[in-house]
């Protein structure tokens, strides 16, 4: 036999009674502030609800006087016949056999690039974001480039155009090339097929044989760098103490190199000097 629920208590009815109050006390003054701002927009006696009607009527007939026009009318028809053109051709693709390889392709691609994204995710960011830093401080370029990068495709757009042209008009001759190599290439691919397969075979024969000794070959030199680090660091330091002593000595030897070219040079342009009276001793004070 059921059991007949308890009654709420008063305590709860008294609770369930404010919050009920609480809750339409704030939907009473969220729907006040609402109509408020509603007023206040469109008040005829502010000159801001009169400002708004007139910039919405004036930007609706601008919109409409726009697209009224035959360029742009023009240009929605353009658009409508690329979008319908893509569907048309681009539906096919979606069950064609073709298609399923490539999904699976794209599939185990997802699943594997995801840990790699997931680890290089911090550097990614940080290279981002000193990207956007360089492409920041590099932004008066910008304008240059933009107007170079215009000038060379208005520059090559007649040589695209004539291109574009010659094609056109020597499609028999393009159709027969087509045909021509495929013909001689037709007989070619079962034969690269197989050929294809047994290096597949073969490769991954030599794969599997080389990894295991190329593994205990990394695990044997990352175990002898791991050994032989405070060599390798003392190395280091005695190298960078060498080069700190020998600093003063490279600097002293230059310093007097020179001294030693300069006072050359003074003499040998005394003496091949045409100026030089016969007889002057030129005398060079060492510094």
């Amino acid at each position: 036999m059921a059991t007949i629920p308890s009654l709420p208590s008063r305590d709860d009815v008294a609770r369930i009674a404010r919050n009920t109050t609480d809750i339409t006390g704030q939907l009473l003054d969220t729907a006040g502030n609402i109509t408020r701002i509603a007023i206040n927009t469109f008040d005829p006696r502010d000159g801001s609800g009169a400002e708004a009607l007139r910039v919405l009527r004036e930007t609706t007939a601008e919109l409409a006087e726009a697209s009224a026009s035959p360029q742009a009318q023009e240009a929605f028809y353009r658009v409508v016949d690329t979008l319908t053109r893509l569907g048309t051709s681009g539906a096919p693709l979606a069950t064609h056999p073709v298609s399923e390889p490539a999904q699976a392709l794209l599939a185990a691609l997802g699943d594997s690039l995801l840990p790699v994204l997931d680890a290089v995710g911090p550097a990614l960011e940080e290279a981002a974001e000193a990207l956007g830093e360089l492409v920041e401080a590099t932004s008066p370029l910008l304008p240059a480039a933009a107007g170079l990068a215009a000038g060379t495709l208005l520059a090559l757009s007649p040589l695209i155009r004539t291109a574009a042209d010659v094609l056109r008009d020597s499609s028999p001759e393009l159709r027969r090339i087509a045909d021509a190599l495929t013909a001689a290439l037709a007989p070619l691919l079962p034969l690269q097929v197989a050929l294809a397969e047994r290096a597949a075979a073969a490769g991954a024969g030599v794969v599997r044989a080389t990894l295991p000794p190329l593994a205990d070959l990394t695990e044997a030199t990352a175990a002898g760098i791991k050994a032989g680090r405070p060599l390798l660091i003392a190395g280091e330091e005695f190298l960078v103490s060498s080069l700190e002593h020998l600093q003063p000595l490279l600097l002293a030897s230059a310093s007097r190199a020179g001294r030693v070219a300069r006072e050359a040079a003074i003499r040998v342009s005394a003496a091949v000097s045409p100026a030089a009276e016969p007889g002057v001793v030129v005398a060079v004070q060492p510094v």
